[in-house]
């Protein structure tokens, strides 16, 4: 019969990392974590191929996003004990859960971090020509490394002010656009002459709506970086839930009503993305009348690209922490500084990142690529994971009379609704000629953690059985 683990499967308890981030630290970063470089580049490629009904899209993934968030967040409450998303998983499904979980995150956000670092060089590199863009990817990688290694609160206050220009990029993005829209800055208010100007709201019809949300989903991904934060926090479960819970105020303030401006303000036909990719909020400003619009744009999106840097190489760190002390990484690895950082964990994932970075620079259309390809859809099998293992935990905890302080929304059935969606989203990657390849070559690295796993166990079998043929000898 299935037993699910409680404890981490090691001979000594592990170190214990400082729980030194406050709730200024935690709330910032959930910002920061809502708010990617994808929603100030990428959007204008989804504007492009879907029209107003861009809008429809983000609705979606980040209702998908929300719930996901929501039953992350029910976890967190109700597992204090546990250090991050691998740990809902262990606990919810058992231990190969755990190992899943722990190494697709892992391998998902060191290629984010590659991917990360060269878009951030390729921005510094436009400024300075004359700077080589390995250097400055390299460069920054380094830096970056640098603060984490520091402390968590380095961390913690570098992403503060890093999400901080972010959040205020946008606010003052959506401020201007609105007061654009309602004839305040002196210029003739467009209306919604735009979009009925352009084919209406659905000119490519509902179908398109509902393709782009595949795409747009992926924009939300790492939004669930506040709870793994929260475990360094003074109080982890209640500055989880806290986090968790203004997920979705913080999708409709920045995505949809950023959206939404952009929609009114640019014709959806405009290019903005192809040979030369445009911003979609620089092509606002410009409107407007913003001077060196695509310059500020440029400083956003920097921002952006180091904020996820940043935190990417915060995510791997405690992943991989998270599978030593569990056994399912080297021990060595479970070792922290006196400052309660686990330095090994990060040079781990850095070191992970300059391979990265040297097959872009040597071998971009064949091995970055399909790194990149091969890690695109793994985080819709660890969130498909995740609302299993909450199932499973919300199940135990009314069965034990536990109370839930922080519920899913419409348990069991939202749940399981959303494991639906996201197993539809993974088959139509399946069949769908743009996202095909990248859905097979992600089942691959799937398969393969799958495989490491059986090998992990029957490695522990092996261990078990010699163990107890020793004793009998005794």
């Amino acid at each position: 019969m299935h037993q699910t683990p409680t404890a981490p499967r090691t001979q000594a308890p592990a170190p214990m990392l400082r729980r030194s981030l406050r709730n200024r630290h935690v709330t910032m970063i959930a910002l920061g974590g809502v708010i990617g470089a994808g929603l100030f580049v990428s959007s204008g490629a989804v504007l492009n191929s879907v029209g107003p009904g861009a809008w429809f899209s983000y609705l979606l993934s980040g209702t998908l996003m929300a719930l996901v968030m929501r039953a992350i967040g029910e976890m967190a409450v109700l597992l204090p004990q546990a250090r991050g998303l691998a740990d809902y998983a262990r606990i919810g499904l058992g231990h190969w859960a755990g190992f899943s979980v722990g190494w697709m995150y892992w391998y998902f956000w060191v290629i984010v971090a590659a991917v990360e670092a060269i878009a951030g060089a390729n921005i510094i590199t436009a400024f300075w020509p004359q700077l080589p863009t390995w250097q400055v990817c390299l460069g920054l990688i380094v830096v970056m490394t640098g603060i984490n290694l520091a402390s968590v609160k380095a961390y913690a206050e570098a992403e503060f002010w890093l999400a901080s220009l972010k959040v205020t990029a946008i606010i003052a993005f959506v401020v201007a656009g609105f007061a654009f829209l309602m004839g305040w800055l002196g210029r003739p208010s467009p209306g919604l002459g735009v979009i009925r100007d352009h084919g209406g709201l659905l000119p490519l019809g509902l179908g398109a709506a509902i393709v782009g949300s595949v795409t747009v989903l992926f924009s939300f991904s790492g939004a669930e970086i506040a709870t793994v934060a929260a475990a360094e926090s003074e109080d982890p479960p209640r500055y989880a839930a806290r986090a968790t819970r203004q997920v979705t105020y913080r999708i409709v303030l920045f995505y949809l009503t950023s959206i939404a401006v952009i929609a009114c303000i640019v014709p959806w036909d405009l290019p903005m993305s192809g040979e030369r990719v445009r911003s979609p909020f620089a092509v606002v400003l410009g409107i407007i009348g913003i001077p060196h619009a695509e310059t500020i744009m440029q400083i956003v999106v920097l921002t952006a690209v180091l904020s996820s840097l940043n935190s990417c190489l915060y995510l791997t760190s405690r992943v991989m922490f998270s599978l030593a002390a569990h056994g399912d990484a080297p021990q060595r690895l479970v070792r922290v500084t006196r400052r309660g950082v686990p330095a090994r964990s990060i040079l781990l994932a850095t070191v992970f990142s300059y391979l990265s970075v040297a097959a872009n620079y040597f071998f971009p259309e064949q091995v970055f690529l399909f790194l990149i390809n091969s890690s695109g859809a793994i985080c819709l099998v660890y969130y498909l994971i995740l609302m299993l293992a909450q199932l499973r935990v919300r199940r135990r905890a009314e069965a034990d009379g536990t109370a839930v302080r922080m519920r899913m929304w419409g348990h069991p059935w939202l749940s399981r609704a959303v494991i639906a969606w996201i197993c539809a989203v993974l088959v139509f990657m399946a069949v769908w000629p743009a996202t095909r390849a990248q859905f097979w070559l992600s089942a691959l690295s799937v398969a393969v953690v799958f495989a490491a796993y059986a090998v992990r166990r029957r490695a522990d079998r092996g261990r078990r059985r010699r163990a107890a043929e020793e004793e009998g000898i005794r």
